[in-house]
């Protein structure tokens, strides 16, 4: 099927590669799209519901049928569009979503049973007899759901994440693009071209039109020639820019050893960009779109540009015999170029009666396309003329064109809408849609090269001039230009057999209309219940066509109708490109603190922690069980000192007129009459008034604040606080940021904190300097530092705060001295011991149901003033005698063992849950006391100090009966702390 003389293809260097386990060559610069219809393959995959045969549509990322498998093993990767894989030595591809081959595929008998699968039919299926989910429902739904599958493998080859800062960032590399690059790299701007495809040129390669006297590809070669030769230049190519985020920050991903044959172990495969820009354009182009008939979804039917795409760009002729299918100018150019390439042209079909075409090929004025013939490969095209009447087309290949849709998802990222434009039946964005981010070129509705060209020079003009620079005078290059001549064209009436619009999905027009006539008659509504572009294009090709028949079913205008969310990415992203670094370690990024190497030198095991990663103990010679380590750790807090890394405790600094007026809102207690050098305790409220964290915030200046979070909730409150300031107080003097990674701090707990901190600070402390709660600047060993006198110990305890850099040596001095007084570091397990015999609530407590009067902190809610959830925290039921309040526990004897996430009932009752009492939050051994103790919330539980309980666990056989206690089990008078 290759055509001599026509391609950009390197016809001296053949590529071997495999699909569906046969043999195929193709040349250098194929695709594998491209390269396997050179071969004559029809057949690329099959349909996701009805298993129905499926070729290639497109030529480029909105492809929704020519999804294959690629590589094999734990390397293997679903659901690539052939149409972007480039060819290489070794590649191995297959047919996905098919077994046992996508030739012969036994699963689509699904098929006939298409009438029972109409849209919606899951949701009324299954429902009944309710016993049949578990066992038969769910399970056929997983085995049937998705396209492709993962081996279930850990990958080991390599991904990458890298960042980038630009003055411009121009997406994509048509004419537009192009154009846009060339006049900010001549101002002197820094340029970052991203285009997607593996060259630079966008439509100039796959179009025989001329620019500037020129081949388009040609001049396209010469404009991206002059750009690489910029040092101000950065040219990405196999680089799609997937997201559009806050601050001018862009997601992209880069292919980088996807192509490459035998790639070194070190190269990664992906990597994922985040760009910053001050500026950005637009230039991703259009995408063209189907017209919905009867069996539409034949392989060999494609969209009009793709076929003289793979015709000009890769010198394959799609079919022996083409067919073309149109409501609009653009499409005549596919069959002139395949008549000139010598393709004999079938027929040309255009839904417009005033229609004149020059060619020596049959024109068929006024037709419609009714139907098609052939499974596995198109063979006839059914047509008719305005009166009715019916004949047929020999055709292997039908090339159809409904208009074109500005590639403009980016612009929506931020919850923009674009406008309607009747002129070109498409949306369009409107300007501002992602502040910074203009739109140009067919992106923006702009279908003539030479309109392209000078939107791409406006775009980049504006944008210099946002920037502060002046542009050199552009010069126009002369191009094509005309009026867009269409007809808006959705479907052809009254199909008699399906007709698709959602290819990958197959969705068909009459399930949209089914969608619309039980109601669900929002586009979003449509969306879910016919699942219409929830496919891997996610609606690119079809999305707008399904509007269309939304809007004729409702009786509204497509305008009205409205569009669905488009959401990151433009294009899938893998999350090991996502997440690179952290291959084989799950999703949620692993952070380190800087006393990590020290502690795993110890031998300490390391538990997770938020997201950070904390030493659990520290084992040492002789010790068999965790327990022994644990239980001398805490003695050694209690009888001589200790060291542990709190660093991961969220830090944010608070800074302006009204930072105190604002702690005051965020928390329950009243923070404006804090002095400089002194630390309070806060708790912190939901807007619902249940309680969302509690931490100390040191007053460290005059309108200058620190607040501690908890590790678990640090990220949380951070988000909380910026909501508030955004909400409730917007014209307030107060900024706030985070500071966590910015601090290395450890605790010093035990009867000798003091003489320990005195052996390395430059200025002596005393137990005034500074005074309990209290915080002061230091020094040690000429490094500024900040001591805090605080403890969740209950002992004698200061945090001593040094910029991050010096974490890891502090630490291990710390350890050290400790060391040499008897003392040493301890790990969570001795922490949780320390704060459960104090009474102290950490958030397996604070778990997100409890309020402040269940954790007997009602007294911190001021009467005083507001704060954010006061007057949701005082709705009926959040208070009184019926609420599960803080209590502790002890067994009885106290040689029991107890263990949290047990229930508590009365004694006598069964343990059943309608005479439940409440449940065990925290447990832990105390060496101190010689005995488990435990925190619970029990029903009524400040009124029952003394009673006896009984503790049930039925999942570990435990029941013992324990005595209600205060929570505060040792040192209640905290005389120890103020030592």
């Amino acid at each position: 099927m290759r055509i001599a003389g026509k391609g950009l293809i390197d016809r001296a260097n053949t590529v071997g590669f495999r699909f569906d386990g046969k043999d195929y060559t193709g040349f250098e610069g194929d695709t594998l799209a491209s390269a396997l219809l050179a071969s004559d393959v029809k057949v690329f995959g099959r349909s996701f519901k009805y298993h129905r045969p499926r070729g290639v549509m497109s030529a480029g990322s909105e492809e929704p049928n020519a999804l294959v498998t690629v590589g094999k093993g734990a390397a293997q990767v679903p659901n690539v569009r052939a149409t972007v894989q480039e060819i290489h030595a070794g590649l191995e591809a297959r047919g996905q979503n098919a077994w046992p081959s996508v030739n012969l595929d036994l699963m689509a008998v699904n098929d006939l049973f298409a009438p029972f699968f109409s849209a919606g039919f899951y949701y009324k299926t299954f429902m009944w007899p309710r016993a049949f989910w578990e066992k038969l429902y769910e399970p056929a739904i997983r085995r049937a759901a998705g396209l492709g599958a993962l081996s279930g493998k850990h990958n080991d080859e390599s991904y990458e994440k890298a960042w980038a800062h630009c003055d411009l960032l121009i997406i994509g590399s048509g004419p537009a693009g192009l154009m846009a690059a060339l006049t900010a790299a001549r101002a002197g701007a820094e340029v970052i071209l991203a285009e997607e495809d593996h060259r630079m040129g966008g439509r100039c390669l796959s179009e025989t039109f001329e620019i500037a006297g020129k081949p388009a590809a040609d001049w396209a070669a010469g404009i991206v020639a002059e750009l690489e030769a910029m040092p101000n230049v950065r040219l990405m190519t196999r680089t799609t820019v997937t997201g559009a985020y806050d601050d001018g920050t862009y997601g992209a991903l880069e292919r980088v050893g996807l192509h490459i044959a035998n790639p070194p172990k070190d190269l990664p495969r992906e990597c994922f960009w985040r760009i910053v820009a001050k500026r950005a354009v637009l230039a991703s182009g259009a995408h063209e779109r189907q017209i919905a008939f009867s069996n539409n979804d034949r392989p060999g039917i494609m969209t009009a540009g793709a076929v003289r795409a793979y015709l000009n760009r890769w010198g394959v002729a799609p079919g022996h015999a083409v067919t073309i299918f149109a409501n609009n100018d653009n499409a005549h150019k596919t069959a002139r170029d395949l008549s000139a390439a010598g393709v004999r042209i079938a027929g040309l079909i255009d839904v417009r009666e005033d229609v004149e075409v020059v060619g020596d090929f049959p024109v068929y004025a006024g037709y419609r396309v009714i139907d098609t013939v052939g499974r596995k490969g198109l063979r006839d095209v059914v047509i008719a003329d305005k009166s009715g009447q019916i004949s047929r087309i020999v055709s292997d290949c039908l090339a159809v064109s409904g208009g074109w849709n500005p590639a403009l998802h980016l612009t929506c990222h931020m919850n923009g809408r674009p406008v309607w434009r009747e002129d070109i039946a498409a949306f369009v964005p409107k300007p501002g849609m992602v502040p910074g981010l203009e739109a140009a070129g067919s992106a923006n509705g702009a279908f003539s090269t030479r309109a392209c060209l000078a939107q791409g020079i406006a775009a980049a003009e504006a944008a210099l001039e946002a920037l502060g620079r002046k542009p050199k005078k552009a010069e126009m290059p002369e191009a094509e230009d005309g009026a867009v001549r269409m007809r808006a064209y959705w479907e052809v009436p009254e199909p008699k057999h399906r007709a698709w619009l959602d290819f990958a999905n197959d969705v068909t027009t009459k399930d949209v209309r089914l969608a619309a006539q039980e109601n669900f008659r929002s586009v979003e509504h449509m969306k879910r219940y016919t699942t219409q572009g929830m496919a891997p294009d996610q609606g690119k090709n079809s999305n707008v066509a399904a509007l269309a028949i939304l809007a004729d079913a409702t009786g509204r205008g497509i305008s009205e109708t409205g569009t669905t969310t488009f959401r990151p990415p433009y294009t899938p992203v893998s999350i090991a490109a996502m997440g690179a670094g952290g291959q084989g370690a799950g999703f949620a990024p692993q952070r380190f603190t800087t006393s990590d190497k020290a502690a795993r030198e110890r031998g300490a095991p390391m538990i997770e922690a938020g997201l950070w990663y904390r030493p659990s103990y520290f084992p040492r010679p002789g010790e068999k069980t965790w327990r022994e380590s644990c239980d001398r750790e805490v003695m050694m807090v209690r009888d001589r000192v200790g060291v542990c890394d709190v660093s991961t405790l969220g830090k944010i600094d608070i800074q302006g007129r009204d930072a105190a007026r604002f702690l005051d809102l965020v928390y329950t207690n009243t923070f404006s009459t804090l002095k400089p050098g002194r630390v309070r305790y806060g708790l912190m409220l939901r807007e619902d008034g249940l309680i969302m964290d509690d931490g100390t915030t040191a007053c460290l200046a005059e309108g200058h604040y620190l607040m501690t979070t908890t590790t678990a909730a640090a990220g949380q409150v951070m988000r909380h606080l910026e909501f508030v300031q955004q909400a409730h107080c917007p014209g307030w003097d107060v900024r706030m940021i985070s500071v966590t990674e910015q601090w290395a701090q450890f605790a010093v707990a035990g009867p000798l904190a003091r003489e320990l901190l005195n052996s390395v600070l430059e200025t002596p402390i005393d137990v005034t300097t500074p005074p309990f709660l209290g915080v002061a600047d230091v020094r040690l060993m000429d490094v500024d530092a900040r001591l805090y006198r605080i403890s969740f110990s209950g002992e004698l305890g200061y945090e001593i705060a040094v910029p991050a850099r010096y974490g890891e040596s502090l630490y291990r001095d710390l350890v050290a001295r400790a060391e040499s007084l008897g003392g040493g570091a301890y790990g969570m397990e001795a922490l949780n011991v320390l704060r459960i015999e104090k009474g102290f609530i950490t958030h397996a407590e604070i778990h997100g149901r409890v309020t402040a009067f269940d954790i007997g902190m009602e007294g911190m809610v001021s009467a005083k003033k507001d704060c954010i959830g006061k007057g949701a925290s005082k709705r009926p039921g959040l208070a009184g005698p019926e609420r599960e309040q803080l209590v502790g526990l002890r067994p009885i004897p106290m040689s029991r063992q107890i263990g949290a996430g047990a229930h508590l009932f009365n004694e006598g009752a069964d343990p059943v849950r309608v005479n439940d009492q409440g449940y065990v939050t925290s447990v832990g051994y105390s060496p101190v006391l010689k005995t488990y103790l435990g925190l619970a919330f029990l029903k009524n539980g400040r009124a029952r100090h003394g009673e006896r309980i009984r503790l049930v666990d039925h999942l570990r056989g435990t029941d013992v009966v324990c005595e209600v206690m205060n929570p505060v089990f040792f040192d209640p008078e905290g005389g120890r702390a103020r030592a």
